[in-house]
């Protein structure tokens, strides 16, 4: 390798600037004074390399970038003209002879040495200790600033976040202080500051004053760790943002904002809160017309200003282009569901075209599938037909939607299916095939979400309806309890749903704050959400079965299903008076939920493996109703499961989720006879069979076991 010629001229080079002269003297200067002769001329050769910021520099790029070339290191340390080349030729010089920099002949490249780190740590040391000694101390802040420690900025803060009193706030402030100047850190920020204020808070009794002023965040453990499993994460850089974001805002949930009982009931397990981080951000399920929204356009206000304004649409592009708008902007107001209804009337005047109609409606579906998710599971979308109306509509939707799911490994878009006034028959081949390919479809009469959770709206005139579904109530953790008390179990389940109740009346006006200060833009403008809007509160029960028939210990016969419906009219009762006290419609419902199995893993720790788990070899408890397709054909409207399922269907006000379980190896023909058998047995069901997708390439076309016959991937979702 050839030398620069710069490289080649450093031990000649004697062009340097003044201002480096005086550390020459250094070298030249007779020994004078005790200090200076008891010190040897290594040391103070060490010394004056030191004195110059620029080696300085030089050491700290070698300590962090390692190894380089002369150019890489001389343009690093800002020697970036001809100019001054003479200079850094100098400084490295005086480096290397002090052992400081080494050099590797046979790379070209320059390292710093062992001795040349000691004298890093030094310099590093001795600037840290200068700052000490002067009596002032710097806090690196959370707003990316170094500003100097400043007691008065800790009493403000207590007050003003806090609300201590000024004495209390003085007094807590002169400990604090203390304590830093006695720690003598070099490395003091905002959040270590706070540590110490929250600790000597404790130390004084003064846990509500810490709870205020907590810092909310993540460990760096936690963040090393999300960045370092980003295979569990398939929303990009969105996926991350949301989950450390959600984190925090949970914690605030969970330590601000709940009443100590109900957070401490949800953190023990009593009770369960899906998606805290958004809990009291946006609602779990909206019912919307959206015919309405799209005659009448979509107005942001001065929201989304990078979102192109869409005026009232009449054409059939302009009509898809704006639900494809729609379906992804609603989908970031709800955390749950979006059940969109009107679409057959939408499209009512261009039954002329249904080839067009159908190509332009999956090219919206697949575009609004594009949306960020908020958790592992995307906001759903459930697109309303009433079976009964436009035919020639409702059969260019249902192939549009089968289209679309052949394209789209999982689904985020559904149907349901309304067969109050019309046949599934006439609509249950393709709708069969849909199922097969795995699509969702849900069968209900009247307005009900893909959950199972029926629209709870009292109002007629409205275009919107909003259910708040997201507490769980743990009922084998109550029927332990209660000593196989079946009136004590009751009572149990009545003063947890009170404060329960009370908090999601409290949810209700802090979103309606929330989107009336326009965090939910669609639902503040265009729904007029304050004024015309219909809001539920939906409380679900998990493991009625486990807590009446294991834990409570009665039979699974006419009586002890007797009980199981007093438990039901007794949640019912006391949500329906709790609901007149809060001014609230107040619904019992029992659905799906992720506290299922979290309750299922908490119980589990707690009281071991005991009879409700074992008994049902399950690690989940159960969740609404489940009848299996392959028996249905000989079942009547009197067989235990369908009679048990419509007798539940009645008396819960909010919903209940009938799973229809389809066989994976079940052909077109016997899914087709399943649904039709089962939509004149219960009001409402949901078919659901579990395939095999590719998680590497989506794969679905076909039924396999251990790997992708297509990309040969082992992964499978």
């Amino acid at each position: 390798m050839k030398l620069s010629k710069e490289e080649i001229s450093m031990d000649s080079d004697l062009d340097i600037d003044s201002d480096l002269d005086s550390d020459l003297d250094v070298d030249s200067e007779p020994e004078r004074g005790g200090i200076m002769r008891s010190t040897s001329k290594r040391v103070r050769m060490i010394f004056s390399v030191m004195a110059s910021p620029n080696r300085i520099d030089i050491l700290r790029i070698l300590n962090s970038k390692g190894p380089l070339t002369y150019s890489e290191l001389k343009s690093l340390a800002g020697f970036k003209s001809k100019k001054e080349s003479g200079k850094f030729a100098y400084h490295l010089r005086k480096l290397l002879r002090q052992s400081l920099v080494a050099l590797n002949k046979s790379e070209r490249r320059y390292t710093i040495t062992n001795l040349g780190k000691l004298v890093l740590s030094l310099a590093r040391q001795i600037e840290e200790r200068s700052i000490i000694e002067s009596g002032k101390m710097y806090v690196r802040t959370t707003s990316q600033s170094i500003e100097e420690f400043n007691s008065h900025k800790i009493i403000q803060s207590l007050v003003s976040e806090g609300s201590l009193p000024l004495e209390l706030a003085q007094k807590i402030t002169e400990e604090v202080e203390n304590r830093i100047y006695k720690y003598q850190t070099t490395y003091l920020t905002g959040s270590l500051i706070r540590e110490m204020v929250n600790s000597v808070l404790l130390e004084h009794g003064h846990e509500e004053y810490r709870n205020k002023l907590a810092r909310l965040g993540l460990p760096v453990h936690d963040v090393k760790e999300m960045i370092s499993n980003l295979d569990k994460m398939d929303n990009g850089a969105d996926g991350l943002l949301f989950n450390a974001g959600q984190r925090v805002f949970a914690e605030h949930l969970l330590t601000n904002v709940l009443p100590k009982d109900v957070a401490d009931s949800h953190l023990s397990g009593d009770l369960h809160i899906t998606n805290p981080g958004i809990w009291s951000m946006i609602p779990d399920t909206i019912f919307v017309n959206v015919k309405e929204l799209i005659e009448d356009g979509i107005d942001l206000g001065g929201k989304y200003l990078d979102v192109s304004r869409i005026p009232a649409s009449k054409q059939l592009e302009e009509i898809t282009s704006s639900l494809s708008v729609i379906i992804a902007l609603l989908s970031k107001e709800a955390s749950q569901e979006i059940v969109i209804d009107g679409l057959t009337s939408l499209f009512a005047k261009h039954s002329k075209s249904l080839p067009e109609l159908e190509q332009k409606l999956t090219d919206a579906f697949a575009t609004a599938s594009t949306t960020s998710k908020y958790n592992k599971t995307s906001t759903g979308v459930s697109i309303r037909l009433q079976l009964g109306s436009d035919a020639k509509i409702i059969n260019s939707v249902i192939n549009a939607y089968k289209n679309y799911t052949k394209i789209t490994p999982i689904p985020k878009i559904g149907l349901i299916i309304d067969a109050d006034k019309g046949k599934i028959s006439d609509v249950s081949q393709t709708l069969s095939e849909i199922i097969l390919i795995g699509g969702k479809v849900m069968f209900a009469k009247g307005q009900t979400s893909s959950y199972g959770i029926t629209n709870g709206s009292t109002k007629t005139s409205g275009p919107l309806s909003i259910a708040l579904q997201s507490v769980s109530i743990n009922l084998p953790r109550l029927a332990f309890e209660s000593n196989k008390d079946e009136t004590y179990f009751r009572a149990r389940l009545a003063l947890l749903l009170k404060p329960a109740l009370a908090s999601m009346a409290q949810r209700k006006k802090e979103i309606s704050d929330l989107t009336r200060r326009g965090l939910n833009p669609i639902l503040a403008k265009n729904t007029q959400y304050m004024q015309r809007s219909s809001v539920s509160l939906v409380v679900n029960l998990v493991g009625l079965k486990e807590s009446v028939f294991d834990i409570l210990g009665f039979q699974d016969n006419k009586a002890g299903r007797d009980i199981l419906h007093k438990v039901i009219e007794t949640a019912v009762d006391v949500g329906a008076k709790k609901g007149k006290e809060l001014g609230d419609v107040v619904a019992i419902s029992m659905t799906e939920t992720e506290g299922s199995t979290r309750f299922a893993t908490l119980d589990g720790e707690k009281y071991g493996k005991n009879s409700s788990l074992n008994l049902r070899d399950a690690d989940f408890y159960s969740q609404g109703m489940i009848i299996n397709a392959s028996e249905i054909s000989d079942y009547t409207l009197k067989s235990e499961p369908i009679s048990e399922s419509n007798k539940l269907s009645k008396l819960l006000n909010g919903g209940l989720l009938v799973t229809l379980d389809i066989d994976k190896y079940a052909k077109v023909e016997e899914i087709k006879k399943s649904i039709e058998k089962a939509s004149e047995l219960v009001p409402s069901f949901k078919p659901v069979r579990n395939i095999a997708i590719c998680g590497e390439c989506g794969f679905k076309d076909q039924p396999f076991e251990d790997k992708c016959p297509k990309c040969k991937s082992p992964y499978v979702v």
